[in-house]
């Protein structure tokens, strides 16, 4: 998986951010336990050694495999299992939390078809074409615009078997305070198999 975030300055004399993808790689061992190695620009940053997690909260539980079951996984998920709400996740919701779902779990076929008919029957994407993701493979954009934060989600499907690629966040408008231009990225993730 590859990840990358915007840390901004504000104020009117801001400098513009200066970006460095990580690469975080996980190796999960049959017990559940995992090593996490952090690396940037080839420097290793970090590795850690995570115990098994035996949750029964999302993203450590194991995702279902029905859209009407993922949709309550990713709601607790994304409320932290402590809230119910009454309306379901807006698309925005449930594309915010993908990254944690996607860092945790290796998605199936069944996964991975129940999220597109989640995100299909949720609504609010719409076609942007063929594109090639961060890590050079060819996939299928679909956008959502949040107008309110002036910013583009873009979701990369591979387009033979719908499985996620990757996701970024765009400005969509210039924020002079931050120094950032509209085409601007905030953050993206490209998960790789």
């Amino acid at each position: 998986m590859q990840t990358w975030s915007l840390a901004l300055d504000s104020g009117p004399d801001a400098d513009r951010p200066v970006t460095l993808p990580e690469e975080r790689e996980v190796r999960w061992r049959p017990d559940g336990s995992r090593t996490e190695r952090v690396s940037s620009d080839g420097k290793l940053l970090s590795t850690r050694v995570y115990p098994p997690s035996w949750s029964d909260v999302p993203p450590q539980a194991r995702p279902p495999h029905t859209a009407a079951a993922l949709r309550a996984y990713l709601t607790d998920g994304f409320d932290g299992g402590v809230a119910r709400r009454a309306d379901p996740l807006t698309t925005q919701e449930i594309l915010e939390f993908l990254p944690s779902l996607l860092e945790t779990w290796t998605l199936g076929a069944r996964e991975s078809a129940a999220l597109v008919e989640l995100l299909a029957d949720t609504g609010g994407l719409r076609p942007a074409g063929a594109v090639t993701d961060r890590l050079g493979r060819s996939g299928q954009a679909y956008v959502l615009d949040s107008p309110g934060e002036h910013l583009r989600y873009m979701l990369i499907l591979d387009p033979a078997n719908g499985e996620a690629l990757g996701l970024e966040q765009t400005f969509t408008k210039d924020q002079p305070d931050f120094a950032v231009e509209a085409g601007d990225v905030m953050e993206y993730n490209a998960w790789r198999r």
